[in-house]
This record gives structure tokens, C-alpha cells and sequence, in this order.
């Protein structure tokens, strides 16, 4: 049983481990306290990967302020040897007497090993305490680790009546400034910009983050089934762009390539990219969390394949009429069993604009 002081200093955790959105990819974000005598000792987080994590920035704020000191950290201590020492020696070490874990770590290298080796040290372990917090924080790592797939975000500005350009493609735009300020944060906390070739074709987008201070920029990807995209595309200006296609054709590639592209070939059906092989790709290089920003084609073969996992809806206080051009291409639905149900997380204004979360109803 926790008791509530346990509760505030893990909020003081969490709020510390979202200090490390933007930078910690591919690595989760973590936040530690270490309390003692009822005071906080020593506090930390982890800002970025292959640099010190979370406990040890604490431990040493903490200095010999440790030795019995409880620590509460916001994922299991790791127990493995990777970029840097594994923390739960360095819990150990300093002689911390209880660690508040507030979930497990799904990365199947630690997935708890961690806490059983402080156990075996005899330190008084214990976990769960504010796991919803700690895994919707790290929602795109638990993916990631337990799935092999990234966690998937689709970004849509739209009129409210669903539309996101007029029928000759016109749409910006649609949304107001603040709301297209608003989705930098999701870009910056993104590891990947995902984006289809009509989008890049119709709007030559730069797809990084502006207008906000990030420690990175996140990589940028398209899906170009046919190798269409164009060597002066602005996405070619800036380095960290993969081009996913079904082509063989080499001699495309090869221009791609020689201007700072790299070409990965996933071939489907119909000649199209294989959309869940291009996912697990990217979760093969590091990749948590992807946002998607592009046409209803893309949006469409991804929320047919159920390969999105949550909506990003700006909706715009306008009409733009019934021939507009739609979210996503889903083709005629001739059952209601064939919908594709969704649960509201958050509903909020940005400037004039709604912003609404939701996710994909899972089987």
C-alpha cells in the first residue's frame, strides 16, 4: 500500500520524466526523486540518449544524502550494460534503502531484472504506483518493446464537416496558426514524420519542427510506391529521409540517394510499399513514436490495415462542402460492423480550432 506522500513525490518524478520529451528517443523518458527524512535529496532526468540517465543525475545531486534515501523513479531501473552503466548498481552502490517504481521496463533486456537484482541487494521494492502516467508518457517505447512496431499518431486538420482541402486540393489554409503551432510539439516529440508522396508532390513539405527550441529533429519518411519523388524536394534539404517503395528501379534510387535520401525497398501488392514492413523498420531503427501527416490515400491504407493507433483531429469552424477532399480513402462501406470505431481521449480549443484525441478501437 503507498501512502499519499508516495503519490506526490512520484507526480514530482513524472513531471520531471516529461522534461526529457523531446530528446531521450530512442530511449524511454524517466524522471527520479530521492527522498530522505521526508525532504527531497537529489532529483533528475534523463535529457537525452547515450548521456546519464535519470538515477544518476539524482544520486548525484544527492551525494551521500542517498545512503537510505528512497528512491522513486518513474520506470524500473535498468539492469543491463548499454550506453551507459546499468542504475540499478548505482542504486546499490549508493545504498539506497527503498526503490517505488512506478512500472516495469517492457524492454525485454531489464523487464524485471532490474528490481529483482535490488531485491537480491535487500532493498525494499515496489512498483505500480501511478503506472497509467508513467506508460501513456512512454506509449510509443512500450509499443516498440512489446509489439516491434511504433506508436502510430495521425495528424488531420479538417473542416468540420471532415474535409481537408477544397476539390481542386486548395487547403491553406484550413486551420488557424495556433493550431498549426500546436502540432510542432507533436512533431518534436515524435521520432518520425511519416508522409505519402501525393502530399509531397501536392505541398513540397519540410515536415521538421519550427517556431520551438527541440534538441533534435525528428527523421522524416515517405511512402513513394513508385519512386515519383522529385531530387529538389525541400525534404531532401535537410539530412534524415527515408523513402520507402516498391520500385526496382535503380537508376531512381540512385538519384535519391546521391541527394541525401535513403531509398528502403518494401514491395506489397499491386505494387505498392508494404505499409506494416515499413513500420516495423522503423521500429527496428529506434523509432517510438510516428506521426503521420498526409493525404486520405495514406490515411486510409494505414486505418484499413489498423495499423493507426491514435488521431490527432484539428477541426476548423468552417464548411467546406461535400466535395471536398475527405480524411481517409476507406472506399464505400456497405455494413456498420465494417466502421472503424474510436474511443475520445481529450477534446480541447487551440485558438479557434478544436483539437481532439482519439484512439482506434483495438480487437
Amino acid at each position: 500500500m503507498f501512502a499519499a506522500a508516495d503519490s506526490l513525490w512520484m507526480a514530482r518524478a513524472l513531471r520531471l520524466a516529461e522534461l526529457g520529451l523531446y530528446g531521450t528517443s530512442p530511449n524511454p523518458r524517466v524522471g527520479c526523486v530521492l527522498v530522505k527524512d521526508g525532504e527531497m535529496a537529489g532529483e533528475g532526468w534523463h535529457a537525452k540518449a547515450g548521456e546519464p540517465h535519470a538515477e544518476v543525475h539524482a544520486l548525484h545531486m544527492a551525494g551521500a544524502k542517498a545512503h537510505g534515501a528512497t528512491a522513486y523513479v518513474t520506470l524500473e531501473p535498468c539492469s543491463h550494460l548499454g550506453r551507459t552503466p546499468p542504475c540499478a548498481d548505482a542504486l546499490i552502490a549508493a545504498g539506497v534503502a527503498r526503490v517505488v517504481a512506478a512500472m516495469q521496463d517492457p524492454n525485454p533486456l531489464v523487464a524485471g531484472q532490474g528490481l529483482e537484482r535490488l531485491r537480491k541487494a535487500g532493498i525494499k521494492v515496489e512498483f505500480g504506483l501511478m503506472e497509467a502516467a508513467a506508460r501513456e508518457l512512454n506509449i510509443g517505447f512500450h509499443a516498440r518493446m512489446t509489439h516491434g512496431m511504433p506508436w502510430v499518431r495521425s495528424k488531420i486538420a479538417a473542416s468540420v464537416d471532415g474535409r481537408t482541402a477544397l476539390n481542386n486540393g486548395e487547403s491553406k489554409w484550413i486551420t488557424s496558426a495556433d493550431a498549426r503551432q500546436d502540432v510542432q510539439h507533436w512533431r518534436a516529440r515524435s521520432c518520425v514524420v511519416l508522409t505519402g508522396i501525393g502530399t509531397v508532390l501536392a505541398d513540397d513539405p519540410q515536415l521538421n519542427v519550427r517556431g520551438m527550441a527541440t534538441p533534435r529533429q525528428p527523421l522524416r519518411a515517405v511512402v513513394d510506391s513508385a519512386l515519383r519523388l522529385p531530387p529538389d524536394a525541400q525534404l531532401l534539404r535537410q539530412r534524415g529521409l527515408l523513402v520507402y517503395t516498391a520500385a526496382e528501379d535503380a537508376a531512381k534510387a540512385a538519384l535519391l540517394e546521391q541527394a541525401g535520401a535513403q531509398v528502403v525497398r518494401a514491395p506489397a501488392a499491386a505494387g505498392q510499399v508494404d505499409l506494416q514492413a515499413a513500420l516495423r523498420d522503423l521500429a527496428a531503427r529506434g523509432a517510438n513514436e510516428v506521426l503521420v501527416e498526409a493525404g486520405s490515400k495514406l490515411n486510409g491504407r494505414l486505418l484499413k490495415q489498423d495499423l493507426v493507433d491514435e488521431l490527432l483531429l484539428y477541426l476548423a469552424p468552417q464548411f467546406l462542402g461535400d466535395l471536398g477532399r475527405g480524411m481517409a480513402a476507406l472506399g464505400e462501406l456497405t455494413a456498420l460492423e465494417q466502421r472503424i470505431e474510436l474511443e475520445w481521449r481529450d477534446v480541447r480549443h487551440v485558438g479557434r480550432d478544436l483539437r481532439i484525441m482519439a484512439r482506434l478501437k483495438k480487437d
